[in-house]
């Protein structure tokens, strides 16, 4: 399929050539005639399969073949619907017609660039409304008059109730990463904003997994919308070669450090669970001798925006980032994910290793695992419905004799974690054995260690699975090349 039977307008197949694309993602096959039918649609697709154009560019062709005439103050004073609210006061030019909601700032700028790439010849005004900068130049982007507004929706509604806003023409509404601003805590601040557009319009939802909540929030203001699903629910990016390092918690960063510097690993975006774990990350691998910038909540937009670039013209080998901040980022040819840390949340593996593995290039995710994390494996490899790959680095072999600790909850969103949710293991601690918080994670028992191998998935045999393990029993954790956590039995 070519991008010519698509039905899009011969300027916007002229930008689609000069950024180096000749045939449609799937989710782009499907999605643009949707859009340009002006049907609502539910999309799913997961992060580097081309979603972002495959609305970008229809959205662009309506705009152009439905452009109003400029706003006439005395005209639509007569026709105005009566309101003891002052409307809001923005030029008198195009009205704001569509209306991109984003989770991130990055994935707003990120919108935004696209929507300026692809409209080179028949220009649309746009502008780009987010958070942790200030007012000034985002009230005068909005006085200039945009069609196109890409907004994260804590900021846009600050701007709205100071009433610099006007979203009561909007004809387009799309969300973007839709589960991430739900995981986020987005919920009520989405509904304020459906609250305040126009019932009739065209709705676009974008999601990399369709959770219960993502349909439910769909239910509640889409309309006979069209459904695209490009990926199975909740899989990985296949082009992703995905391995387990085994590791102690303590050596991590010097495993990390040792891969890079033995060229395993030579550009990468790391992930930590937390804002304080990415900045010392990164300066212990600077420490190193190892060029890392970090990027989360508490930098500034010009801090984040600044390791960004070094990262993406080579002057950082490692961008060390949280979920939060490294969602939406669009890098080019990212060879390796690596998850220094996993996350508490499956479906998050999900979107991390997505970040590699783009536009038909295989990538590697790499996940360094220490034997408190043995829970949130498994919980990810239930969603995969099977094992990752194990390997293990010489003299780098987990030490037998240390026992699992509860790992710190974690909030997403203002979400507890499922580990602050009550979770108990089903084997009970001997009173020779270290105490543990009876709130934390479940307290692990360790079975035999499998045989050895160096590289691939572990065979698993017959005679230890599945055999039973008495309470209190504690056994080993992994020595061996290749040796990996084994499942827990129950009692």
């Amino acid at each position: 399929m070519s991008f010519e039977s698509l039905g899009l307008a011969p300027e916007l197949l002229r930008a689609v050539a000069r950024e180096g694309y000749t045939e449609p993602t799937p989710v782009q096959a499907e999605a643009i005639p949707h859009v340009l039918a002006r049907r609502d649609l539910l999309a799913g697709a997961q992060t580097g399969t081309g979603k972002t154009a495959a609305f970008v560019l229809p959205i662009l062709q309506l705009l152009r073949e439905n452009r109003p005439s400029p706003r006439h103050p005395i005209r639509e004073a007569r026709t105005r619907r009566h309101s003891f609210a002052p409307r809001p006061q923005i030029a008198s030019g195009l009205p704001i017609r569509c209306l991109v909601l984003t989770p991130t700032r990055e994935l707003a700028l990120q919108v935004d660039e696209f929507v300026k790439a692809y409209g080179k010849e028949q220009p649309v005004r746009s502008a780009v409304i987010y958070g942790g900068v200030g007012y000034e130049a985002q009230f005068k982007a909005i006085q200039a008059g945009p069609e196109i507004v890409v907004a994260t929706p804590g900021r846009l509604l600050d701007i709205q109730e100071q009433r610099k806003i006007d979203l009561r023409l909007v004809e387009i509404l799309v969300l973007d990463e839709a589960d991430r601003m739900l995981d986020m805590g987005f919920i009520r601040d989405i509904r304020k904003i459906l609250a305040l557009l126009p019932p009739r319009r065209q709705n676009l939802l974008f999601s990399a997994t369709f959770t219960d909540d993502v349909r439910a929030l769909a239910a509640t203001f889409m309309h006979d919308a069209a459904q695209v699903q490009v990926a199975r629910r909740n899989a990985p990016i296949e082009l992703v070669r995905q391995v387990v390092y085994p590791v102690d918690r303590g050596r991590k960063r010097e495993l990390l450090s040792h891969l890079i510097r033995t060229g395993r690993i030579d550009r990468a975006l790391v992930f930590t669970r937390t804002k304080h774990g990415a900045n010392r990350l990164a300066e212990q691998l600077a420490y190193d001798g190892i060029d890392a910038v970090a990027i989360h909540g508490n930098k500034s937009q010009g801090q984040r925006i600044r390791a960004l670039d070094d990262f993406k013209e080579g002057r950082a080998a490692i961008l060390v980032a949280t979920e939060v901040a490294a969602r939406g980022l669009d890098i080019d040819g990212l060879p390796h994910v690596v998850n220094y840390e996993l996350p508490t949340v499956p479906q998050d593996y999900i979107h991390r290793i997505g970040r590699t593995g783009r536009a038909g290039m295989e990538g590697d995710a790499i996940s360094l695992v220490c034997i408190d994390e043995r829970d949130l494996l498994e919980d990810i490899e239930r969603l995969l419905r099977g094992p990752i790959p194990w390997e293990t680095v010489p003299g780098f072999e987990p030490d037998r004799r240390v026992l699992a600790e509860p790992i710190p909850e974690v909030t997403r969103g203002g979400r507890p974690s499922p580990r602050a949710r009550g979770r108990r293991s089903p084997h009970r601690r001997t009173a020779s054995r270290p105490p543990v918080r009876t709130d934390g994670p479940r307290a692990h028992t360790v079975h035999a260690p499998r045989p050895a191998t160096t590289h691939g998935t572990p065979h698993r045999p017959a005679a230890a699975h599945g055999a039973p393990v008495q309470p209190g029993a504690s056994r080993p954790f992994v020595a061996l090349p290749g040796e990996r956590f084994s499942r827990s039995t129950g009692s």
